[in-house]
């Protein structure tokens, strides 16, 4: 079996996980927020989080993190990376 399969968002509405507007606006906030809590109770989070960062931009909420959050989780880590190889 897939993790995907086990992803609490297949009983959700879809478009949950893909919120449009400005991140910083009270709906799209309360959009993400949402889904988050959705990620949160997800017995499949930590994979689907790992994907999310391991395939590099992808939009909307995977893992219970943002686009953004992602992004900076990737930038850390090549700091990691580049301080231990120095």
């Amino acid at each position: 079996m897939d993790w995907r399969d086990g992803g609490l968002c297949l009983w959700e509405d879809p478009d949950l996980f893909f919120p449009i507007g400005n991140i910083r606006s009270g709906r799209t906030a309360l959009q993400i927020d949402e889904a988050k809590a959705v990620c949160h109770r997800c017995p499949v989070a930590r994979q689907c989080l790992s994907w999310a960062v391991d395939a590099g931009p992808v939009e909307g909420i995977w893992g219970g993190t943002t686009e953004g959050e992602r992004r900076a989780m990737r930038l850390r880590a090549m700091r990691r990376r580049a301080e231990a190889a120095a």
